[in-house]
């Protein structure tokens, strides 16, 4: 293991500094697993709530994620120097039907672990609260071309999944392309109840609140008449971003946050292709701002610079998956360049 600078095991604290980061060793190609589990340990405020969790009283604490995931998230906090052992965290995901010597895809492990926990987690009250961090509230639109008739759905998300172009991309342009009403036309054409047939119609979606903590997928899989093809075209993201200035007409009239700053802590990257890859991932320190780079059971300390090599593009890495923290809840840090 590289050295590292500490890591904080709870809310963020600057005299808080007897922690190390700790790598988790590949075990039947668990780069996935392990690139979440890092990224995980990065989010302060879930590793609050499960430390909060009563658990002594869980059923089949072997078969249990959340039992185990809150386990194996204390000993990565710990300050031992060797990687952390989470075989029994790995054995926990297979015998919930989470397979090792499988090529995952980040995106829906995560959804898959966090729906365990809602399932899986006896004090549902806290399940909901895990939930919540990840919660963005939002009206989806549908209106008719044909009457103007419209169609309103209150609904949530537990990650804004934005697609990509096969050139140049900005976070900020793929923001502002989500949230675009789009026409539906053709075979894409939904039934209008007032018409009585499908019609043209036009979708849209507008924001109830925001989460504190920002998940975000870069869709750089696409899928054809024959094959899953990987985008490697370049995405830039932001160290920060004010919600409110990328994307000032998507939110509801009943939107009333006040704070829409985010910065961001973690980065999954994938290099490789479509059907065979590795993970690894870049998080951030939350007190002393620098950043690290895992590669499975290899931590080293690196530096902004490093991290926008997962733009792609050119690079042979590429961000699949950002995570952004709400400034206020970071206790008003504000991200800068580490060296």
């Amino acid at each position: 293991m590289f050295p590292c600078c500490s890591w904080p095991f709870s809310r963020p604290n600057v005299r808080d500094v007897s922690f190390s980061m700790r790598g988790l060793s590949n075990h039947h190609l668990s780069c996935c697993v392990n690139a979440m589990l890092q990224t995980l340990c990065a989010t302060w405020e879930l590793t609050d709530l499960l430390d909060r969790w009563e658990s002594s009283g869980a059923r089949a604490p072997g078969h249990n994620v959340p039992l185990q995931l809150k386990r194996v998230l204390s000993s990565m906090r710990s300050s031992t120097p060797q990687p952390v052992y989470h075989q029994n965290f790995l054995h926990c995901l297979e015998h919930n039907c989470i397979q090792m010597n499988v090529q995952h895809d980040a995106d829906e492990l995560f959804l898959s672990v966090l729906n365990l926990i809602q399932q899986q987690m006896d004090d549902k009250a806290l399940a909901l609260e895990i939930q919540n961090l990840y919660k963005v509230s939002v009206e989806m639109h549908l209106q008719c071309l044909e009457c103007t008739s419209d169609k309103t759905q209150i609904s949530f998300l537990l990650s804004l999944p934005l697609h990509i172009r096969d050139e140049y991309n900005t976070l900020e342009d793929c923001m502002a392309s989500y949230f675009e009403h789009q026409e539906l036309r053709g075979r894409n054409c939904c039934y209008c109840r007032q018409c009585g047939t499908k019609t043209p119609s036009k979708q849209g979606v507008k924001l109830l609140s925001l989460p504190s903590i920002l998940r975000i997928q870069l869709k750089r899989f696409r899928n054809n008449a024959s094959a899953t093809q990987k985008l490697n075209c370049k995405v830039t993201f932001p160290e920060t971003f004010d919600f409110s200035e990328i994307v000032n007409d998507a939110f509801s009239s009943e939107f009333a946050q006040r704070d829409c700053r985010y910065t961001l802590f973690a980065v999954v990257v994938h290099s490789g292709h479509a059907k065979e890859g590795h993970y690894t991932a870049f998080v951030r320190h939350i007190v002393n701002q620098c950043w690290y780079y895992t590669d499975d059971s290899h931590v080293k300390q690196t530096s902004w610079e490093e991290v926008k090599t997962a733009y792609g593009g050119g690079y042979r890495h590429t961000a699949y998956m950002l995570m952004y923290r709400r400034v206020s809840e970071a206790g008003g840090h504000q991200a800068e360049n580490s060296a």
